[in-house]
């Protein structure tokens, strides 16, 4: 079995890991197409680069638009690559209304002509102007298999028309990689200057103000009765009001803002926090469409409190590490922190509860197979 995916989050090595985890449990030869080169929010400019362990074919091709995630198109026809690789299948690790998703239907309708399959996050019901609309239109009317990551965007394909299979497949994580890093953690408390006995409050993503991180800013000032720190991990353009905000609340000397680090970095960082927060509040055109961070938290024993803003409550529920509040309720928030903050035997509990449920309902080997029966049923049925 021959398997092409293409995916522009996979130039980024540490993205690879759920395709060769594919190929190491099925014996099939996947190959990549990846864009030469992707901007982020947090670095332009980023190069292709393997997986130790991925060993399939990895084909890069100049975009244009790069970093752009709806708008990037391959600087290629594509019918050449597909000839040459020439799969028993095709999954495009993209959202339905993409351009590079049409411009890979559409190659693969002039060559090779096999089962194709994308991928979908979104879960608000969104009406794309033209020709966007007719692309998604397009795609989801030729396609023989979907991976929405959440109920919630299978109910907007659904919504959308589309009635082929799918297979809700949250996202995955690898146990050996998500994993407590004690040494790590305890040598970094030390240089950041965090005490023994501070209970550390963490939060890894980008500093935007829909992440609620305001919210959180208020809710722990109104813990100042107890040894606590927070560390922010990541970065973004809220960044200035965030310190503006925590200054104004007397808190500024106990919030450390790390900045931004590679993703193969994060196990260290969770290592290194009691609780971890994911205070998302959802806007008119967004809400959470997983939260993935909850789930690699708990895979490195970490409790979690989160909002209900879309997918999260869902993922905490199904770990089960974690309390989960409304949004945008400081007070509430407050409250679930203070909490476990005072019984360290519920923390635990928390945290071994959530890393069991992790490498039951979300590890790396077993989403691949499921991943796979899926493609291989579509291949079967032609």
């Amino acid at each position: 079995m021959k398997l092409l995916v293409v995916s522009h989050a996979c130039i980024t090595s540490v993205n690879q890991a759920f395709f060769a985890e594919v190929s190491h449990a099925t014996g099939w030869d996947v190959s990549l197409l990846v864009p030469q080169e992707w901007t982020t929010d947090y670095k332009a400019g980023n190069k292709v680069e393997r997986l130790e362990g991925f060993s399939g074919g990895l084909y890069s091709i100049p975009v244009w638009k790069p970093g752009n995630i709806p708008l990037h198109v391959y600087k290629s026809a594509l019918i050449g690559l597909l000839r040459k690789v020439n799969p028993d299948a095709i999954y495009v690790h993209h959202e339905p209304y993409g351009l590079a998703t049409f411009q890979v239907y559409i190659a693969n309708r002039l060559s090779t002509r096999v089962p194709i399959g994308f991928y979908a996050a979104q879960n608000i019901l969104k009406q794309y102007p033209a020709p966007f609309r007719w692309f998604e239109r397009y795609v989801l009317a030729q396609s023989k298999f979907a991976f929405p990551v959440s109920q919630g965007a299978l109910e907007i394909l659904r919504k959308k028309g589309y009635s082929a299979p799918a297979d809700v497949l949250p996202l995955a994580v690898d146990p050996e990689v998500y994993r407590r890093r004690p040494d790590w953690a305890a040598g970094e408390r030390t240089a950041l200057g965090i005490g023994k006995d501070e209970f550390v409050i963490g939060y890894v993503g980008r500093l935007v103000e829909e992440k609620g991180l305001a919210t959180l800013f208020k809710a722990l000032a109104r813990l100042n009765g107890f040894g606590w720190r927070c560390v922010l991990v990541g970065s973004g353009a809220y960044e200035p009001a965030l310190r503006t905000l925590a200054t104004e609340l007397d808190i500024a000397d106990r919030i450390l803002f790390c900045g931004y680090v590679e993703h193969h970095e994060a196990p260290s960082w969770f290592s290194l926090f009691d609780l971890f927060v994911l205070p998302s509040e959802t806007r008119r055109n967004w809400k959470e469409q997983f939260g993935r961070v909850i789930v690699e938290a708990n895979a490195c024993e970490v409790p979690v409190v989160g909002t209900e803003s879309g997918e999260i409550g869902n993922v905490l529920r199904a770990t089960g590490g974690g309390l989960v509040v409304p949004e945008a309720e400081p007070a509430t928030l407050a409250d679930a922190i203070g909490t476990l903050m005072g019984d360290p035997a519920q923390c635990r509990l928390l945290a071994q509860r959530g890393a069991e449920a992790v490498r039951a309902k979300f590890g790396q080997r077993q989403l691949a197979l499921q991943f796979a029966d899926r493609i291989r049923e579509a291949c079967l049925s032609g």
